[in-house]
């Protein structure tokens, strides 16, 4: 149904229904840029976990390399002492033939200690040397040297324990690391998964708000037109003579339908460089769905305020806006000029250029602001359509 066919309680209706998903909306949004901020909190702690579980990772993986490197080098020492022990072996075992044919040798030239008694009698090899000793049969440095290698070997032996022990303590050591390094590469696989899941989650929460926003812009463009019919149905109907005779020394509106006529200036008025400069005054007020004054604007609200200032009776919605005045191109761009934006629908979007690949207007996130159309965002969403008031 058209909305100039509804009646008056109708469009209220309709408004306070608009108004009432709106409030819902934004409820929701609210909700959803608290939970995106959350997860963003959450990203950022995840983010220094990882990071210390990396840190732990590489300072774990040092100690089993230097705990491998040590394992080797004293795998390498209880070789040698093998090695050693051997040796020393080998070198007791010549000398206890010697020494068992010296006693021999002195027991068949006359000797009075029996060979089978020092031989067989003897219990260990430092058995025999001590009956050897004991009878004083064999020279002071034979015995000695024997007793020094005993030492020796018992020394070796000693060493070998020692090393064999710390071994074993390194062996154990490379068990329990290992272990540590599968913990810490577990918790790495949860972070990373967590950190996933929070990605997707904040994906999701975006789409959510990006959804509702584009729902909250068409209702507001709905409840705009609302507001226009309403307003349209309480203005008072003038005859057409007395209309003509009132017009003048009135400020002239121009029309939507891209007449290139330029609006009337009342006397007062300042001219574009009032209108350009009228907003600076009041950077950082809140946008405000339908707002005209200072108080609050919307975009369109501001750009006909601004330039009111300037004695310019232009309309205050975005369609009616983008056939006002003359089209002129991007190229010819000049401060003053108006220029539109496709957001949430094609110029949906207004503010006043003031040059320098700049404009003013009401953002929805910023409220009025100066904001860069040559990058980013709006350089975006501008297709060129560029009008000018004068």
């Amino acid at each position: 149904m058209d909305a100039h066919a509804e009646t008056m309680d109708d469009l209220k209706n309709k408004q306070s229904e608009i108004q009432d998903n709106r409030d819902e909306i934004k409820a929701n949004l609210s909700e959803a840029e608290a939970k995106i901020a959350d997860v963003l909190i959450e990203l950022e702690d995840l983010n220094k976990e990882i990071k210390n579980v990396n840190h732990a990772l590489k300072e774990n993986q040092k100690m089993m390399d230097k705990t491998e490197s040590d394992i080797a080098k004293k795998e390498k020492e209880v070789q040698a002492l093998e090695d050693e022990i051997v040796q020393l072996e080998e070198a007791i075992e010549k000398r206890y033939n010697i020494l068992k044919e010296r006693v021999v040798s002195y027991q068949q030239s006359g000797g009075n200690v029996s060979y089978l008694e020092v031989i067989f009698g003897s219990k260990s090899f430092s058995d025999f040397i001590s009956r050897v000793s004991a009878v004083n049969k064999i020279s002071d440095s034979d015995t000695q040297l024997m007793e020094k290698q005993e030492k020796d070997k018992k020394e070796v032996e000693e060493k070998q324990d020692k090393v064999l022990a710390k071994l074993e303590e390194l062996k154990d050591m490379k068990v329990e690391l290992k272990g540590v390094q599968a913990t810490i590469n577990e918790q790495k696989r949860e972070n990373e998964n967590k950190k996933e899941a929070l990605k997707n989650k904040k994906q999701d929460l975006v789409a959510l708000k990006e959804e509702l926003q584009v729902k909250d812009s068409n209702l507001a463009s709905l409840e705009n037109e609302v507001k226009q019919s309403i307003a349209q149905q309480q203005r008072p109907t003038v005859s057409s003579s007395n209309s003509n005779s009132s017009s003048a020394g009135k400020l002239q509106t121009l029309s939507s339908s891209g007449s290139s006529s330029k609006p009337s200036v009342s006397s007062g008025g300042g001219g574009i460089s009032t209108a350009i400069n009228a907003g600076y005054q009041y950077l950082g007020v809140p946008y405000v769905w339908g707002g005209k004054g200072p108080s609050g604007f919307d975009c369109s609200g501001f750009v006909s305020w601004a330039f009111g200032q300037a004695g310019y009776s232009i309309p205050s919605t975005t369609s009616s806006l983008a056939g006002t005045g003359t089209k002129v191109s991007y190229s010819n761009i000049q401060p003053g000029d108006l220029v539109f934006f496709n957001t949430y629908k094609t110029n949906g979007h207004v503010g006043i250029y003031v040059g320098g690949g700049k404009f003013i207007g009401a953002q929805n996130s910023t409220g009025l602001a100066v904001a860069d159309m040559s990058t980013g965002y709006w350089k975006n969403h501008f297709k060129g359509h560029v009008r000018r008031v004068r």
